[in-house]
C-alpha cells in the first residue's frame, strides 16, 4: 500500500490534489491510501508527502508556523519524497515580496518576486497579472518526474509571484511570462512546481503518476 499524505494547513487546493492522486492510482492499478491531514504522526507514517498551497503567503506562513507544519515539512524532506505545489513551492524559499515582504521557510535557496504592474510580452503587449492559464514548460534538467512528459508540455498556472534563484543546479524547468520564471525545482527528496499538476490534464497527471513511483533520488 502506497500511503500519500496531503498536508492540510487550511490554505491548499487539498481535495482536488487528493482526487487527482487517487485518479492516477486507479489508472495504474496501484493500491493507494490518500489522506488529507495536519497530523504529524500520520504524515510521518506516509510513504510520500504533498505540500500544496494557494492564497496569500502571509496567511499561508502564519498557518504553517501555527500548526508546526514547518517542522513536519522539514522532517519529511529528510526521509521521503515530497511534492510542493504553487504557494507550497514559494513557501520553501527564503523570502517573498508579497504582502510587503514575508520571511518564508528558507529550506531552498531562492526568493519570491512580483511580476510587476507593467509586465509586457516579447511584442510589447501588456500581460495580465496574475499569470493565469496554460503555459509551456521547458525541461532544463532531467528528473524522474519528467518521465513520459514531453518537453515544452503546457501546464496550468495561477500566480502573481515567481521564484528567482542563483542555484541553477536545482532548477529543472522554466517557463516564460514576460520574463523567464522558475517552473520547477528539485533538491534531494523534494520536487516543487509553480504550476498546478492536478489541473494540468495529461501532462500534470503523468507527473503525479511519476511521483507515486519516485523514490526521492535524482
Amino acid at each position: 500500500m502506497n500511503k500519500i499524505a496531503v498536508i492540510d494547513y487550511g490554505m491548499g487546493n487539498l481535495h482536488s490534489v487528493a482526487k487527482a492522486i487517487e485518479h492516477v492510482g486507479r489508472e495504474s492499478g496501484e493500491k493507494l491510501e490518500v489522506i488529507v491531514t495536519a497530523d504529524a504522526k500520520k504524515i510521518a507514517a506516509a510513504d510520500r508527502v504533498i505540500f500544496p498551497g494557494v492564497g496569500a503567503i502571509r496567511d499561508c506562513m502564519a498557518e504553517i508556523l501555527r500548526l508546526d507544519v514547518d517542522q513536519i515539512v522539514e522532517d519529511a524532506m529528510k526521509a521521503k519524497p515530497v511534492l510542493a505545489i504553487c504557494v507550497g513551492m514559494q513557501a520553501l524559499m527564503r523570502h517573498s515580496e508579497e504582502n510587503g515582504g514575508v520571511d518564508c521557510l528558507g529550506f531552498l535557496d531562492g526568493d519570491v518576486r512580483y511580476f510587476g504592474d507593467a509586465l509586457t510580452g516579447a511584442n510589447g503587449e501588456r500581460l495580465k497579472v496574475p499569470h493565469m492559464g496554460w503555459n509551456q514548460v521547458k525541461q532544463i534538467k532531467p528528473h524522474p518526474l519528467w518521465k513520459d512528459v514531453p518537453d515544452n508540455s503546457r501546464f496550468y498556472f495561477v500566480h502573481s509571484y515567481y521564484v528567482q534563484t542563483e542555484k541553477r543546479e536545482m532548477v529543472t524547468g522554466i517557463s516564460n511570462y514576460g520574463t523567464d520564471i522558475v517552473a520547477t525545482v528539485a533538491a534531494d527528496n523534494i520536487f516543487a512546481t509553480q504550476f498546478h499538476p492536478e489541473k494540468s490534464q495529461t501532462a500534470g497527471l503523468t507527473l503525479l503518476s511519476n511521483f507515486l513511483r519516485w523514490d526521492g533520488s535524482a
